[in-house]
């Protein structure tokens, strides 16, 4: 049978539903309950309460009465189903709310409190092996606009929202017994933080929150309210027990009941004293340990102990007998709230992206044409060239052969069989057509816009008329074009350009470093002018404009970089961090917010939008954003772990594979007889030689190396690039419990029994995978590469205070880069020293100081440290610089022979203009003028405008005796502005000892 049930007016009005919001509330369950909680003896009742606003200064309580005592036997349902909040005299399955379960989130998806290892196996041991308070309950709260805006003040004002935990007694048993009415024990509270649903787009929140023992002056510290709701909610959560209604006692009139109601008030504040003073008195006795601050109150205190509502006696400090059992039990409640619509509003996507077009219109793939006769007739010009030149291509490949091969003189005959040929294949291949239809465009054209025919032709005859009028036109301008575009000799080829835009990116960085930024700036211009439609070409030059502070410049760059691709991310960011230089704080989140809808699942996008937020005093801004960072950074560990372990499984397999096939090959060489029994002790495998040991390139490997204890170690994920040592060991521990790379199993699948090889021992719980770096770390690298300096800064100082990361060597690496890039060396240097004293060996915190020494002019030990870091087995992040300073400081030390392996080594590993020059002059030292020439022509070839390689080319041929180059290579040389005043002395001299190379002479 079906009952529908309907109303003929709706309870709100249409006006209220879009103006107001509907909250869902929802009780789960209390775990981890006091330890006196027991399932025999007396039976009481549990209730749970917290305010929501009615009206724009005004509260009422939300009451869940129907908490149940559970054993840990009694397990729940995996699809645990909700509760109405005041069933009634309903029974059964009619007590629970059709089509409404409890949302099975995982931990790491939640919002409250307990989600770290340490108390996830905590929550483990609660939800498994100890009592629980069950409600599973629903309720619905309206609020209309005010009491809506007032809800989202109160979270501003202050994020803490309570739930207030009670035991009440049954009404059964407080039948007849006025005084228990309403009265309330083990009073705890739970401090909700709400501040996520004031998070752009947030409707639900959902968590476990610890309970705390209730205190008004607790209550007052962490929500700013003067009291809590427990009294006014015990005596409604005792009526609905009692009557199923949700309504307090009705108060009574007259000055009896005054008198009588102050008569229950003094007795039952009396009982709850005695009752706290028996509570003490038995934790004395039964805890041999003090329990937690305010666990233990001695005897004599026992006249100023605190009720368990928590109000104050002067003088004392608050404390909560039986409310302090929660602490010492770790007790905690899972609850919901969810809204109809959010607090604060997001953004869509699509919006976003039109206001990101707003700032910046995107660039249409293709320019448009402007119309015009003349551009008409330029138009047919084009395809009359080109299809001329498709022509002549096909009659090459039907009759080169056969022209190159024949001699004899051609005749008309065999030039009119040729031509015939040629029309029947263009014809019967269907060419022709395709290139009638190839000028059909070019030729509607020129009737549009030189002409003027845009309708048909009623008269006929005009029609013939106009047809004849523009056969002679366009016959005439094909002989125009076809004298412009062809020649009789073949045109030679325009040479590809010798550097592609990877060379010219690294000359322009290599310039960069050596503060030639007159030299970078042309390298970045020829890669936009060689394509201006790439969006990463317009980057590049906005980062290199950001590092020489040309703020108007690198703006332009960015919005051409947006104009191209307007979901390029990286150009969102920096043109977010240029508008928040400018000042320009609505744009920047606009354009923040674009790059985290972009690419949603970017670590990047979400920390940056934090460090915006953080730079607008937005905290709340940046929490959530700093919330979906770790996630993602935590997702990517654990996806990487699960990697890893299917690795880890697909290699022991195949092992397991090639022994078992080598054990059958032994025994059938054996004639079936079976090896002596040999114990299979299963090694770890030792780490490959080919991969290096952890090094500290661009902060990443060394954090949890340099941070983590090696006790703390053996219980936390271990990554293939720690310790080997260490690893080999946990290796050898698991391997007798579980198979081989059980290690590296995730820690999801907590409590799940796992099927072992072998052993009938339990499998042990795996550790929660960690992230390699902090999400601070990884944006501080990318920051740097980009030279964004205040956000840099904004980002070390979170990474100094992130759990993850602190005084780390990678920290202190990366402050050092940013001190760099600021011209701050002292700085600079001591951040160095720091590192090395986390990390000896770290070749980037050696080729930093290297780079600190030769900008300070210290010469002697930056070769030192230059030296020491190439000597190392592994390589620091950027090795093209180090080789080319220390070949320099080779040349000027005059060790040539050291200075040409140096520069070679530049050469091999990424050959410049810059390198081969040192190469060139160090030969040229050494007396080595074939090789020096060789060097120099590479060098010209990669740059034909540095002055200096035309000087040195110079010598090399007035060396050689060779004039007429010497003068060309000179005259060159000057044309360029040699400034250096001692290799052009140096050129005039051997030009006078040989007697010619100057044409002045």
């Amino acid at each position: 049978m079906e009952v529908v049930i309907s109303v003929q007016e709706s309870l709100l009005e249409g006006t209220q539903i879009n103006n107001g919001n509907l909250m869902t509330l929802t009780i789960e369950t209390l775990y981890a309950p006091p330890e006196t909680w027991a399932m025999t003896g007396a039976q009481y009742a549990y209730a749970a309460a917290l305010p929501i606003p009615v009206s724009a200064d005004k509260e009422s309580p939300i009451v869940f009465a129907n908490g149940a005592l559970k054993p840990s036997i009694d397990k729940e349902a995996p699809n645990r189903q909700k509760k109405w909040a005041v069933p009634g005299s309903a029974q059964g399955n009619s007590v629970y709310i059709p089509e409404s379960f409890l949302p099975p989130d995982n931990i790491d998806d939640e919002d409250g409190e307990f989600k770290n290892k340490e108390e996830r196996d905590h929550r483990h041991v609660a939800e498994t092996e100890k009592l629980r308070v069950t409600w599973n309950t629903e309720r619905r709260s309206y609020m209309d606009a005010m009491a809506t805006k007032s809800f989202q003040d109160k979270i501003a004002k202050c994020r803490y929202w309570p739930v207030e935990v009670m035991r009440l007694p049954q009404p059964a048993a407080a039948k007849g017994k006025k005084d228990d009415e309403g009265s309330i024990s083990y009073h705890g509270v739970a401090f909700v933080n709400l501040a996520p649903l004031l998070y752009p787009g947030v409707k639900r929140i959902r968590g476990a929150y610890k309970v705390h023992a209730y205190t008004d002056h607790a209550m007052h510290e962490k929500t700013k309210r003067k009291t809590g709701f427990g009294e006014e909610a015990g005596k409604i959560a005792f009526n609905i027990l009692n009557r199923n209604s949700a309504s307090p006692f009705p108060k009574k009139a007259g000055k009896e009941g005054a008198e009588k109601k102050e008569k229950e008030v003094k007795k039952g504040h009396s009982e709850k004293i005695q009752r706290s003073m028996s509570i003490a008195q038995h934790q004395q006795q039964v805890n041999a340990a003090p329990a937690g601050p305010g666990g233990q109150v001695p005897p004599e205190a026992s006249q100023t102990i605190k009720s368990d509502t928590g109000s104050e006696m002067e003088g004392q400090a608050p404390v909560n007998v039986e409310g302090q059992q929660y602490v010492d039990a770790k007790s905690y409640v899972m609850l919901e709230i969810s809204l109809t619509r959010p607090l604060i509003p997001k953004r869509p996507p699509e919006e976003l992206a039109r206001r990101v077009a707003e700032y910046i219109p995107p660039r249409p793939l293709f320019p448009k044409r402007t119309d015009g006769a003349q551009r008409a007739v330029e138009d047919f010009h084009n395809q009359v060239g080109s299809v001329a030149n498709l022509i002549l291509d096909e009659f090459r490949d039907q009759f080169g052969d056969i022209l190159k091969t024949d001699d004899e003189p051609q005749t008309v005959e065999a030039m009119e069989s040729r031509r015939q040929k040629l029309i029947y294949e263009l014809n019967s291949s269907g060419k022709y057509f395709a290139f009638k239809e190839q000028l059909k465009y070019a030729v509607v054209k020129i009737v549009r816009e030189k002409y003027l025919k845009t309708s048909a032709f009623e008269d006929r005859q005009e029609l013939q008329t106009f047809l004849s009028e523009l056969y002679v036109y366009l016959i005439d301008q094909m002989h125009v074009a076809l004298g412009k575009y062809l020649a009789l000799e073949d045109q030679a080829p325009i040479p590809k350009p010798l550097t592609d835009s990877a060379q010219l990116k690294h000359f322009a960085r290599e310039a960069e470093v050596n503060g030639n930024y007159e030299l970078a700036t042309k390298y970045y211009q020829e890669r936009i002018a060689r394509n201006r439609n790439d969006p990463s070409h317009w980057f590049d030059y906005g980062t290199f404009c950001l590092y020489i502070n040309d703020i108007t410049k690198a703006e332009e760059c960015f919005k051409e970089c947006i104009a191209i691709d307007q979901k390029h991310l990286q150009g969102l960011l920096l043109y977010g961090v240029v508008c928040t230089l400018s000042e320009r704080n609505e744009a920047a989140e606009t354009f923040f917010e674009a790059a985290t809808c972009v690419d949603p699942k970017s670590i990047l996008a979400w920390t940056m939008l934090g460090l915006f937020y953080d730079a607008v005093n937005n905290e709340i801004g940046a929490e959530m954003a700093y919330l979906e960072a770790n996630k993602l950074n935590q997702a990517a560990a654990v996806a990487e772990a699960k990697a890893l372990r299917e690795e880890e499984i697909v290699k022991d397999r195949l092992a397991r594979g090639e022994h078992e096939s080598e054990d059958k090959e032994v025994d059938h060489d054996q004639g079936g007889l079976a090896p002596p029994s040999v114990p299979d002790i299963k090694q770890p495998s030792p780490p490959s030689s080919d991969k290096p040991p952890t090094s500290a390139r661009s902060g990443k490997g060394s954090i949890s190396d340099r941070r983590m204890s090696a006790s703390k170690r053996s219980d936390t994920y271990l990554h293939p690039d720690q310790s080997p040592q260490l690893q080999g060991s946990k290796m050898k521990t698991d391997s007798s419990t579980s198979r081989p790379g059980s290690q590296y199993r995730m820690g999801s699948q907590r409590g799940t029994p796992q099927p072992a090889e072998e052993t009938e021992e339990p499998p042990v719980r795996e550790p929660t995978p960690v992230p390699r770096s902090s999400i601070y770390m990884q944006v501080i690298e990318w920051l740097i590469e980009v030279k964004a300096i205040p956000f840099t800064e904004r980002a070390l100082a979170h990474e100094l205070l992130s759990p993850m990361g602190g005084p780390t060597s990678a920290y202190h690496i990366n402050y050092a880069r940013l001190k760099l890039q600021k011209k701050e060396y002292k700085e600079a240097e001591n951040s160095l020293d720091e590192a090395l004293q986390f990390d000896y060996q770290n070749p980037d915190a050696w080729a930093l100081m290297g780079h600190v020494k030769y900008m300070t002019n210290d010469v002697e030990a930056s070769r030192d440290c230059y030296e020491r870091t190439i000597s190392f087995t592994i390589d620091a992040a950027e090795m093209h610089s180090i080789y080319l300073r220390l070949a320099s400081i080779y040349l000027q030390e005059e060790k040539f022979s050291n200075a040409k392996n140096t520069f070679l080594m530049a050469c091999k590993r990424s050959p410049s203009c810059v390198s081969w020059l040192g190469v060139g002059i160090a030969c040229y030292r050494l007396g080595e003028l074939a090789e020096a020439e060789d060097a120099l022509s590479e060098a010209n070839i990669l740059n034909n405008t540095d002055p200096e390689v035309w000087g040195y080319l110079s010598l090399v041929c007035l060396k050689t005796g060779r004039q007429l180059e010497a003068e060309q290579a000179y005259k060159y040389a000057l044309k360029l502005n040699l400034v250096d005043y001692d290799l052009l002395t140096e050129i005039q001299h051997v030009q006078q000892e040989v007697g010619f190379g100057n044409p002045e002479f």
